[in-house]
């Protein structure tokens, strides 16, 4: 009954982890926190223990390339993920992609609904992109939705106050930031970058 008990659970985890869509399977336990002096261990570990979740309270990495930030938060995911929560990872670019689309065969609202759905979603790498004003607003929509609902995990490389210049409308990034911050731990890592050059 046990071995049966465990192989179900696992089985499910699979599952979970497929459905996330990680990237990698990077654990906390692995990350390199001595090379990073930017990254406050404990902090990370408390996260760690997933009350953000519960809570729908957001977290924000914000640092230049290769600090960490992705790690950081697939670590949290993978975490949440064997704790029995479902998870979704995914690149911004692929985000506005997919939102952009919905538009397009006007299935936006069933794609809002599965998205404001998930516990936990990661937004990777919101960063430099071409995004068009139909694709910011749908993006607002969607935080507006998950907005004391569910918690966010979002990497980027752009301060509070760059935002404006990636998604444009002042107003609705000032609406957006107002809500995403409402409930937030934001992480700046202000340390090298992790990525060693090859050769």
């Amino acid at each position: 009954m046990r071995a049966q008990w465990h192989h179900r659970q696992e089985t499910a985890l699979e599952w979970r982890i497929r459905q996330a869509r990680l990237p990698e399977r990077w654990a906390l336990e692995t990350f390199p926190f001595k090379d990073q002096p930017g990254v406050n261990k404990r902090q990370i570990m408390s996260l760690a223990e997933l009350d953000f979740i519960p809570t729908a309270t957001n977290i924000v990495f914000i640092g230049a390339t290769g600090v960490g930030k992705s790690g950081l938060a697939t670590g949290l995911l993978l975490k949440a993920l064997q704790n029995g929560y479902r998870a979704l990872f995914i690149k911004a670019q692929e985000l506005f992609d997919e939102l952009y689309a919905s538009l397009a065969d006007r299935s936006s609202r069933k794609l809002l609904n599965r998205l404001a759905r998930v516990p936990v979603i990661c937004i990777d790498e919101l960063g430099y992109l071409n995004i068009r004003p139909e694709q910011s607003n749908i993006f607002f929509k969607l935080m507006e939705e998950r907005y004391r609902r569910r918690a966010s995990i979002i990497t980027t490389n752009l301060d509070y106050d760059d935002w404006v210049n990636l998604l444009g409308n002042k107003s609705m990034v000032s609406a957006l930031l107002s809500r995403l911050r409402h409930q937030c731990t934001t992480i700046r890592i202000d340390g090298p970058s992790l990525r060693e050059p090859q050769g």
